[in-house]
């Protein structure tokens, strides 16, 4: 469970359909049980089943976590003195999620967050698909228009949730700004897109007849970037919402 431990932020499939994720902080070992039981029953209110952790501080590791495992698993996690990892333990999608709410709930309660600064990132390299919790079935995670990396290649020689898309976000202090795709422009690749989430051609043609019909014609290879102006502003008069 724990092979993967030098990295701060790790998963690891435990059971079909199960993943552990874990956050590594620092200084937090030497806090008061409160803390960590303020974090579990906060965890609980969001409607996860609670947050474990392990700390290491004074050569020993503590929590409950750490009562279940051997010596041996314990020394791999590397933990260095006043370390603590804290763990969630939920079905793939509900663990992304928390998992974020928890790193944010950290940042804050540790007083982790610069707030005299502006940090961007893009996020790159979306999945093309996902699956669907509710029916166990493919369905497209972002933008079904969107061109496929690889192209036709991936679309026949990949599994699905290994096929990624040209799709980005422009992303600064945690807001998402603006997103953005290289677009599909091709109508074989429409289709075999679409098939692979569960429509036939006759449903592609129904539901997307303009745009097979303009792509058949040969449009050119496009895309972009839509920057959301009032989100900007948002961040810049330090609102929380827009």
């Amino acid at each position: 469970l724990f092979k993967n431990s030098n990295f701060k932020i790790f998963a690891n499939q435990i059971e079909k359909g199960s993943v552990v994720k874990s956050i590594l902080t620092e200084n937090t070992a030497n806090k008061p049980r409160s803390f960590f039981d303020k974090l579990n029953n906060w965890a609980k209110e969001e409607g996860s089943p609670g947050l474990g952790f392990i700390s290491f501080i004074d050569g020993e590791y503590k929590g409950p976590i750490a009562k279940n495992l051997s010596e041996e698993k314990l020394k791999s996690l590397d933990l260095k003195e006043n370390e603590s990892i804290f763990f969630i333990c939920e079905n793939l999608k509900s663990a992304q999620i928390f998992s974020g709410k928890v790193r944010e709930k950290l940042c804050n309660e540790l007083d982790l967050l610069d707030k005299n600064s502006f940090q961007f990132c893009w996020i790159i390299d979306y999945p093309m698909y996902e699956i669907d919790e509710k029916t166990n079935k493919i369905q497209f995670s972002h933008n079904p228009f969107s061109m496929p990396q690889g192209e036709m290649e991936s679309l026949e020689n990949k599994d699905p949730l290994d096929i990624k898309a040209y799709q980005y976000d422009i992303v600064c202090n945690g807001i998402e700004l603006s997103s953005g795709a290289i677009r599909n422009h091709k109508p074989e690749l429409m289709y075999k897109l679409f098939s692979i989430a569960g429509y036939d051609k006759t449903q592609v043609d129904e539901k997307f007849s303009g745009m097979i019909s303009a792509l058949s014609y040969g449009a050119p290879p496009h895309g972009g970037i839509a920057p959301g102006i009032d989100r900007i502003i948002m961040l810049l008069a330090n609102e929380k919402n827009i």
